[in-house]
Parts: structure tokens; C-alpha cells; sequence
């Protein structure tokens, strides 16, 4: 569960350092660039101690990559529908419910 944790609190961190610069489109480039950096340090400070303990634990590389991108839909999404106003469109959740296939398959025995 700590993987887990850490895994979602670096997604939170790295879907604002990636995204957040897009509220404000008249930012000049190099301002966006440092900080998207500034915030992606907190990131990272989080992601390599949650792949270093989930690989520690039993999950594979894969499964690591496989979680972490799941978390990361799931807070680009919220992020996107509150945070940038975008619309939330019936085909992100059929895309989704691929993508939680693919993690079934991937855990499966």
C-alpha cells in the first residue's frame, strides 16, 4: 500500500508540473520549463523510493509501469475535468476500462 501511496502522490506532482503551465498560455516558454522542473523534484523524490519499496516487495518492473499508469489516467483526469475545465467524454472510459483489462491481464496468474 505504501508503493501505492507514494505512486499516487508523485502522479499528483507530476500531472501539475506536466499540465499546469496550460492555464496560463501567455507564461513565457522558459518560465513554464522552470517551473514544470521545480515541481517535477518533488516529484521524482517520490517515485523512485515508490518503484525502489514496490520492487523490493514482489512487483515486477511491468507491474510497477502498469500501476503507475493507471494512477496517472486517474489524476490527469480529475485534474483535466477540474483543474482545466475539459470535457470528460464517454470514449476516456471505455479507453479506460481497456487499460484496467490490461491490468488484470498483467496480474493474473
Amino acid at each position: 500500500m505504501q508503493t501505492i501511496a507514494l505512486l499516487f502522490a508523485s502522479n499528483v506532482f507530476m500531472t501539475f508540473a506536466w499540465y499546469y503551465h496550460l492555464k496560463d498560455t501567455g507564461m513565457p516558454l522558459w518560465k513554464a520549463i522552470v517551473l514544470s522542473w521545480s515541481i517535477a523534484l518533488f516529484e521524482y523524490c517520490l517515485m523512485v523510493p515508490a518503484n525502489r519499496i514496490g520492487y523490493g516487495s514482489g512487483f515486477s518492473a511491468f507491474q510497477l509501469k502498469m500501476i503507475q499508469e493507471v494512477i496517472t489516467l486517474i489524476v490527469f483526469s480529475l485534474f483535466a475535468v477540474f483543474i482545466l475545465k475539459e470535457a470528460f467524454h464517454w470514449r476516456y472510459l471505455v479507453s479506460f476500462a481497456l487499460l484496467l483489462a490490461a491490468v488484470w491481464v498483467m496480474f493474473k496468474k
